[in-house]
């Protein structure tokens, strides 16, 4: 008799643990939900990889105050780098050779707090050789590539015209790789310059930045979430 009860007591069994394992299934969350749960898009977690600062959390090791004559005061404090109006450049420069040539991305944002012209003014490598993102230059709003074959931000084809207001936080973000230079603005795309068959160069006002270094002309200028990653070529 217990023989005979055996195999469908078995069947029921198995067919209760499958029809659990079905529902459990369908209730469970998928990935996306659990992300979407969390409020962290997957996207935004992406973009966290890889990012290291710049800057460290306090005073400017690694970096010198650039010398320009004339330079305002300088100061990092909690990762916020404050350049003083200077008469007329005031900057910091990056010590050390450790920083890659090509295949790299920069991103910072920035408000001119006072003043009227650059508020972004980067060198940084390309290559073997070296070019300047100006951001709010030539009286307060061009923007461009300084220098393409001779040619400075407001002579060559990176160069527009925009409003910035005072007191405002722009976001940037630069990417170097072995074809272009890409730059964009509050996540816009504003320019994108290919490499091949161009030279690259700054202006001499600004040779004491490279290979990397930031500096505004007459302003006083805040910066934070400065950082850098590679990417792939």
């Amino acid at each position: 008799m217990i023989r005979s009860l055996s195999l469908p007591f078995m069947a029921i069994a198995l067919l209760t643990t499958f029809s659990s394992m079905v529902a459990f299934a369908q209730d469970a969350p998928s990935t996306n939900e659990k992300t979407a749960a969390t409020g962290i898009k997957a996207s935004e977690a992406d973009a966290k990889e890889g990012w290291k600062p710049l800057l460290p959390k306090d005073g400017i090791e690694g970096w010198e105050v650039t010398n320009f004559g004339g330079e305002g005061e300088v100061e990092n404090k909690g990762g916020s780098l404050m350049l003083g109006r200077g008469e007329p450049l005031t900057g910091i420069t990056r010590l050390g050779k450790d920083f890659p040539l090509e295949n790299y991305e920069l991103r910072w944002s920035a408000q001119r707090a006072e003043g009227s012209d650059f508020f972004a003014g980067i060198t940084f490598p390309v290559g073997k050789e070296h070019c300047s993102f100006i951001c709010g230059g030539w009286g307060g709003g061009l923007v461009g590539i300084s220098s393409i074959n001779g040619n400075d931000a407001s002579e060559n084809e990176t160069s527009s015209y925009r409003n910035f207001k005072n007191g405002e936080w722009y976001r940037f973000k630069i990417r170097v790789d072995t074809k272009n230079i890409t730059v964009w603005l509050n996540d816009e795309q504003i320019l994108e310059i290919e490499r091949e068959n161009r030279k690259f160069s700054v202006r001499a006002e600004v040779m004491r930045s490279r290979p990397l270094g930031y500096c505004v002309f007459q302003s006083k200028v805040l910066i934070k979430d400065w950082e850098y990653r590679t990417v792939q070529p």
